[in-house]
């Protein structure tokens, strides 16, 4: 029953459903295009498969499989009966009715398809490890470094695609220390190998590459900054526009490196926080310093972050993993008052949604000049010191300036986003939705139910309910803001629906205990 619910309610947030058995071939009846991310519903089995971007779809063999029902976005719904599990090629008819006039706008280009699609020469590999090596010369606005990257090949060939935006130049990418040729297409770096790398083996180069990077997306992906004292304050924040702004990766999300280091040179009178823990730290006598941070767990492109300032640093104690704050000097107070605020979360969210995800890394709190960001295991903070959203009442009914909106909302995003991490931009309201009801479950944890269904009916004036929350696939977009707002709602619908708090309470904590550490589409969510 409760997969017949969630079937519903996100066919009817997704503007259609989809799903599939043994193996589907679906592709646009006009073209002849093959189709990603459609839905296919194997009733028998109460399933819901998604086509990859051949628009295959594989049905386990032990399935039984009688009666389907294939929906993709902007496409006629087809139902049927299989009458056999071999191959079946399945086109699909565009519905003109169904095109939502506002995604007509968004104009994608060759370079959105290229970074945001899973193509052949990412799906040949898998990520294994990053070595960033960076230098950042502030004054000058100039970054240069190295990313030695390990991978295994999934499948023979003598190409992959590495990732790094055209404002920046590719000086060299060594293989066993011999130069490989490329091709570059807009962001996107098509790497020759002068051998066919062979299925499971493990390779690794190094990617040499400099320049200005371009200021660019909602908080800037690579800012040079001042502190209101004037000193210099550097920072990264490249969701949408993509980690490739300042250095080089496979930037996508369905594939993340198991772990990953981050060394970052800069001058000696500044200070650089990053993701995981701080091993070491070298001092050069030409005044440099480097800073070597190494992250235990894999992690999305998009969090991998630089935090440089003048910063200072204070601590707190909670079970067994380090939590650490950074903030500039003159706002050291403010923050060790607003900051109480971090363990009472982390017991609340610990409590529904399991342990915390990264504790070898342990949590950090670090302020920035803008609102704030869910870099993993290095929460990037700016909301002023102050309750609400930039102090302002954010859901309009009187509950959010009882706590501080960017560190209960950025924070949920380690559950929901860096430990849980949507495979395709396209089902990001796995990250937004889910975190967005995490506050959500952070109000009821501290002042009761009451208040967390007055927050959450706050939200509804927020949903302008133009476009679906779930967007276009296998293109660099990320979907509308309804999806934070909507998508809590539709969870909180669900748990009106079950109407038994104790069975809820257990659905979600499993849920985010079954999917942590992977990376998985809304379809993963429905067949849970």
């Amino acid at each position: 029953m409760l997969k017949q619910v969630l079937a519903l309610s996100l066919i009817f947030l997704i503007g259609c459903s989809t799903n599939i058995t043994n193996q589907l071939i679906i592709s646009d009846e006009a073209t002849s295009r093959p189709i990603e991310g459609a839905w296919v519903f194997i009733e028998e089995e109460q399933t819901v498969l998604r086509s990859d971007i051949y628009g295959i779809v594989d049905i386990p063999n032990e399935f039984e499989v009688k009666n389907i029902e294939i929906t993709a976005k902007n496409y006629e719904p087809l139902s049927f009966e299989l009458a056999s599990l071999e191959n079946q090629y399945i086109a699909l008819t565009i519905d003109s009715s169904r095109i939502n006039p506002i995604e007509t706008k968004y104009n994608f280009t060759k370079a959105d398809t290229l970074i945001g699609s899973y193509g052949k020469y990412r799906a040949n590999n898998d990520l294994l490890f990053y070595d960033l090596d960076v230098k950042i010369d502030v004054a000058n606005k100039f970054i240069e470094g190295k990313n030695t990257i390990r991978f295994k090949m999934l499948k023979s060939d003598n190409k992959i695609q590495i990732d790094l935006h055209d404002s920046l130049v590719v000086d060299k990418i060594l293989f066993e220390d011999n130069p490989l040729t490329f091709n570059r297409k807009f962001r996107s770096i098509f790497i020759d190998f002068p051998q066919v790398l062979m299925e499971n083996k493990i390779y690794e180069i190094e990617f040499y590459y400099s320049g200005y990077p371009l200021e660019t997306g909602r908080f800037g992906g690579i800012v040079f900054n001042e502190d209101s004292l004037g000193n210099p304050w550097v920072f990264t924040a490249c969701q949408g526009p993509g980690a490739n702004v300042w250095w080089p990766n496979k930037d996508q999300q369905l594939d993340e490196p198991d772990s990953m280091n981050i060394s970052v040179t800069i001058p000696s009178d500044l200070q650089d926080i990053s993701n995981g823990q701080l091993v070491s730290k070298q001092d050069f006598e030409n005044g440099w310093t480097k800073f070597n941070w190494k992250i235990s767990y894999p992690i999305n492109n998009y969090s991998v972050a630089l935090n440089i300032g003048n910063y200072v640093h204070f601590s707190d104690n909670y079970r067994d993993y380090p939590i650490n704050y950074y903030v500039q000097p003159y706002n050291l107070e403010a923050a060790k008052e607003q900051f109480k605020q971090v363990v009472p979360m982390l017991e609340c969210y610990e409590k529904h949604f399991g342990d915390y995800p990264f504790p070898k890394d342990g949590y950090k709190l670090i302020e920035v000049p803008y609102s704030g960001m869910e870099h993993q295991t290095a929460i990037a903070y700016g909301n002023l010191f102050q309750n609400g959203y930039l102090g302002r009442d954010w859901t309009g009914v009187g509950i959010s300036t009882k706590f501080d909106f960017i560190i209960i909302h950025e924070s949920g995003h380690e559950w929901f986003g860096n430990s849980i991490t949507a495979a395709d931009d396209s089902d990001a309201w796995i990250h937004e939705g889910w975190t967005t009801y995490a506050e959500a479950v952070y109000v009821e944890c501290m002042w009761g139910y009451q208040d967390a269904l007055k927050y959450l009916t706050g939200y509804k004036n927020l949903v302008y309910n133009r476009e679906p929350i779930i967007g276009p696939t296998a293109v660099n977009h990320w979907p509308t803001r309804d999806m934070y707002f909507k998508g809590a709602l539709f969870l909180n619908t669900l748990r009106s629906i079950i109407d038994d708090d104790e069975l809820w309470w257990n659905m979600v904590y499993d849920y985010s205990n079954y999917f942590r550490g992977q990376n998985i589409y809304t379809t993963d969510v429905l067949n849970y």
